[in-house]
C-alpha cells in the first residue's frame, strides 16, 4: 500500500488560491477572512512515513526558504474524501527558521465513501512570517496518490464487510522445517453484495509454503460471498517465515499485517488485514522458534 512507504503530497508555494467544496477556517479565522497563498520562499507538502501508518496519521512538512521565521499558529487539510477535515495533532505553535524544515503531524479521519476516490485537498493555515500575520488557504496537488489509494482501499474494505467478515483465526504453530497453519475465517453476512476473496498476499515476514523448498507471495483463494450464501468458510494458510533474520523479528511492525485481494460488487481492491496483537505475538514466538534464534 501507498501508506507504507514515504509519501509525499506537494502544495503550491505561492500559485493562486482555491476554494474547496468544503472547508473549515483554521483556529481564530472566520470564513469571511480573504485568504492569501503562502509566502514567497515557503513551500508545504504532506507526508507520511511508515512510522505514521500504525497511527492513521501524517505530518505537513513546511520548508522556509525565505529570509524570516515562519510561525504556524494553525491549520487544516480540506478534503471531500474525508468525513471531517484533516487536523492538527496538539494545538501550540510551530517555529520553522529559515532555511529549516520542520513537520507538523495531522491526523487522518474516517473517509467518505460517498464521495469519488480523485479530489483536490485544500490546505488552510493561519501563519505569521516575519511581522506579517496571513490566513493561506491552496490547493494541494498530489505527487503520489496516497489519500486515493487510502480512500479506495478503505471503501473497499467497508463494502467487503457489508458482505462478509473475514478474520484470522486458529493457529497452529509448524515445527522448524514445516509450515504452521493460520485459519482465514469467511462469514457472510447476507447484506445482499456480493464478493470475492481473491487471495492474501504475503507479509515483509510471512510467506506462504507452496511445495518443498518454495514460497509463494500470494496464496490464492477464490471464495466467494453472495446474499445467498449461508455458511462460513475456513481455508488454512500454510505459512513459513519470509526470513530468519533476529531484527526482522524484534523490529517488526508490519510484518503481521496481510492484505486481501478481494473483489466487490465486480470491483477489484486491496483490504488490509491485521493480526490481533494477542496472535501477533504468538506469530513472531513462532518465527523466533521455528528460526532457532537463541539456539545456534
Amino acid at each position: 500500500m501507498a501508506l507504507a512507504a514515504a509519501a509525499v503530497i506537494a502544495c503550491a508555494p505561492s500559485g493562486g488560491t482555491g476554494t474547496p467544496e468544503r472547508g473549515m477556517p483554521p483556529t481564530g479565522a472566520s470564513a469571511s477572512d480573504a485568504a492569501d497563498a503562502l509566502p514567497e520562499g515557503v513551500t508545504a507538502t504532506v507526508v507520511q512515513l511508515r512510522s505514521d501508518v500504525a497511527d492513521r496519521q501524517a505530518q505537513v512538512r513546511f520548508d522556509n526558504r525565505s529570509g524570516d521565521d515562519l510561525v504556524i499558529a494553525s491549520l487544516v487539510v480540506d478534503d471531500p474524501r474525508f468525513a471531517e477535515p484533516i487536523s492538527r495533532v496538539g494545538g501550540r505553535e510551530t517555529v520553522v527558521g529559515p532555511g529549516r524544515t520542520v513537520d507538523v503531524r495531522v491526523q487522518l479521519p474516517a473517509v467518505d465513501c460517498a464521495a469519488p476516490d480523485e479530489a483536490t485537498p485544500v490546505l488552510d493555515v493561519r501563519l505569521r512570517h516575519g511581522d506579517d500575520d496571513r490566513h493561506a488557504r491552496v490547493p494541494i496537488g498530489e505527487a503520489f496518490p496516497v489519500l486515493a489509494a487510502l480512500h479506495r482501499e478503505e471503501c473497499v474494505a467497508e463494502r467487503l464487510a457489508e458482505a462478509a467478515t473475514v478474520s484470522l483465526g486458529a493457529f497452529t504453530p509448524g515445527t522448524p522445517g514445516e509450515p504452521a497453519a493460520l485459519a482465514l475465517d469467511i462469514a457472510p453476512r447476507g447484506a445482499g453484495r456480493a464478493a470475492r476473496v481473491d487471495g492474501i498476499r504475503e507479509t515483509n515476514l510471512l510467506t506462504f509454503a507452496a511445495a518443498p523448498g518454495a514460497a509463494a507471495p500470494v496464496h490464492s483463494i477464490g471464495i466467494e460471498v453472495t446474499g445467498d450464501t449461508a455458511a462460513s468458510t475456513s481455508v488454512a494458510l500454510p505459512l513459513v517465515p519470509a526470513r530468519c533474520d533476529p531484527h526482522a523479528v524484534q523490529e517488526d511492525k508490519r510484518g503481521t499485517v496481510f492484505w486481501l485481494e478481494v473483489t466487490v460488487d465486480g470491483e477489484a481492491g486491496r483490504v488490509p488485514l491485521a493480526a490481533s496483537a494477542e496472535l501477533r505475538g504468538r506469530l513472531l514466538a513462532w518465527v523466533a522458534d521455528w528460526c532457532g534464534y537463541g539456539t545456534q
